[in-house]
């Protein structure tokens, strides 16, 4: 298979790569300009640039590429090893970093109004969107027609049946307290991009208190962000998903949340 259909072929399998093309090389080295590797999450790679030292740097840099989402372009000399060459060839060579990522997900816990509502405008705005809800009834694509694909699980179950990445954005869009404090263990060590949690400050208080009493160290809990979303006075359902997506884009792309207007 060439690296270009592998590369299609995770695409279409929502799994993230990067691809790594030496674009420049001078002097001596192991392979020509255009020679092309793919690094996995995990570090499995396919096809090679060269091997060595400069190989194992390049699959580093793709590694947190592909936790951060940015290309780059990678500078070598192989002269000197002691001013930190990564060799003694003595050729240069330069290589592009491209992460090809899946659309990022929104994974909604908790399918009602809200839960709805927030499925409804995230896929308008290109989000893969899944659906848990330990309700079945909840977790259909008859109540929620915007969401991908459906997880019918108990919160703590939720892990076990869904991969959760840097590109994951869960939402606990829940029906109470206790529903949290029972399933937010499960999803603490996850590598999820945001964890959000709908519900008063005074909700919030009661469930980290809970969750304090039950052993879940202070770090882990710093990580949640309760209450969900910017401040709109957000009464409705739907506008209330429209500050929890606001929330989620501003973190995403590195905005502020203030107002533009000079």
């Amino acid at each position: 298979m060439s690296i270009y259909r592998e590369v299609a072929e995770a695409e279409a399998n929502a799994e993230p790569v990067a691809l790594c093309i030496l674009t420049s090389s001078s002097g001596s080295t192991p392979r020509h300009a255009g020679s092309k590797m793919l690094v996995y999450m995990g570090g499995r790679i396919r096809g090679t640039i060269g091997g060595g030292e400069v190989e194992g740097r390049v699959i580093q840099e793709a590694l947190t590429a592909l936790v951060d989402g940015k290309s780059r372009r990678l500078s070598y000399n192989m002269v000197d090893p002691q001013k930190g060459d990564p060799g003694i060839c003595g050729g240069q060579v330069e290589v592009f970093v491209e992460p090809v990522l899946p659309p990022p997900e929104i994974v909604i816990i908790g399918a009602g109004h809200v839960g709805q509502k927030l499925a409804y405008l995230a896929h308008w705005l290109g989000f893969r969107v899944a659906v848990s809800d330990d309700r079945a009834e909840f977790c259909t694509s008859a109540a929620n027609p915007d969401a991908d694909r459906f997880f019918p699980v108990s919160m703590a179950d939720l892990p076990q049946h869904l991969k959760i990445t840097a590109q994951t954005y869960l939402v606990l869009t829940t029906r109470g307290t206790s529903v949290d404090v029972a399933g937010l263990p499960a999803l603490l060590d996850c590598e999820a991009a945001y964890l959000g949690i709908i519900g008063s400050k005074r909700r919030w208080s009661m469930t980290r208190k809970a969750l304090l009493d039950a052993g879940i160290p202070e770090a882990k809990l710093a990580k949640i962000h309760s209450p969900i979303g910017l401040e709109l006075n957000a009464e409705t359902p739907e506008e209330i998903a429209v500050s929890i997506l606001a929330e989620i884009i501003m973190l995403r792309n590195g905005g502020t949340g203030a107002g533009m207007k000079l």
